[in-house]
């Protein structure tokens, strides 16, 4: 790579690393500063200003964040952890007897060719009569159904990439098929199980078109308290920011935790031989 090559590449990257940063400095600068200071025309006071908790104080005192918060947490750990538990078994299944010939893999993932918002109204109505709106477990189901279909599909690839020579080698030591799954075949996907559970869990922890439509109060999550901020009047920039900044975090510190089986499961599979 010659001298214009590395200066176009750093370029390149110093740009990806700002429209990354950039937001996400915003958020935790703006939840930090006085109205003054967020609507100040002063350049220096981007960066430099007095901090203040203020913001945190009224998201706390004024709105029911932690009840929302408490949402957002049971919703998209069940959903997830259910996801898991049904998308491994069935993408095992597909990956090993082929069920439905194919076709069964592909009505599944079917399921998300289609914007959500197609699938408003019919959930909206069946939801109305069951009686499920404004409840954590009818919106858990509504992402254990978008979320089954996805973590089916990117299992199956992963499933596909183990050796039934292994499982074969397994069944001649006595082994049942239970214990083949469970001891040898789920430890070497780890990493696909990782990339599928964060993918999947970012994904029901940011939903809003659902959360907003089929919740009011009591399963209200809190990406649909954050959009209460942006009224038709005023933007309450300050505890909107506060709140994003606090439902940010966990999803961060997952990724992190998670990131060497996230990469390995993101190129799992790419080296032959």
């Amino acid at each position: 790579m010659g001298t214009l090559g590395k200066v176009v590449f750093w370029l390149v990257t110093a740009f990806v690393l700002f429209v990354i940063v950039a937001p996400l400095a915003w958020i935790y600068l703006t939840a930090f500063k006085s109205p003054n200071d967020i609507f100040t025309t002063e350049a220096r006071k981007l960066v430099f200003f007095k901090p203040t908790m203020e913001n945190f104080n009224r998201l706390f005192r004024e709105f029911p964040f932690w009840d929302n918060f408490l949402n957002t947490v049971i919703i998209s750990v069940s959903s997830t952890v259910v996801v898991m538990v049904i998308s491994s078994l069935a993408a095992y299944s597909f990956a090993r007897w082929n069920t439905g010939k194919g076709h069964l893999l592909f009505t599944t993932i079917s399921t998300r060719m289609f914007p959500g918002v197609v699938a408003a109204i019919p959930f909206f109505v069946m939801y109305r009569n069951l009686g499920l709106l404004d409840t954590r477990f009818g919106l858990a189901l509504l992402h254990i159904y978008f979320n089954t279909s996805f973590a089916t599909f990117l299992l199956y690839g992963f499933f596909k990439e183990i050796p039934e020579e292994l499982e074969q080698a397994a069944m001649v030591d006595g082994y049942s098929r239970v214990d083949i799954f469970r001891k040898i075949v789920l430890p070497l996907v780890r990493p696909g199980l990782a990339v599928t559970a964060v993918f999947c869990l970012v994904w029901s922890w940011n939903e809003f078109l659902f959360s907003f439509l089929f919740t009011r109060v009591a399963a209200r999550p809190v990406t649909v308290l954050i959009s209460s901020f942006w009224g038709s009047i005023e933007v309450q920039y300050g505890p909107m920011a506060a709140g994003a900044a606090i439902v940010i975090l966990p999803t961060l510190v997952a990724a992190w935790f998670m990131q060497r089986y996230i990469i390995r499961g993101l190129t799992f599979g790419a080296v032959k031989g």
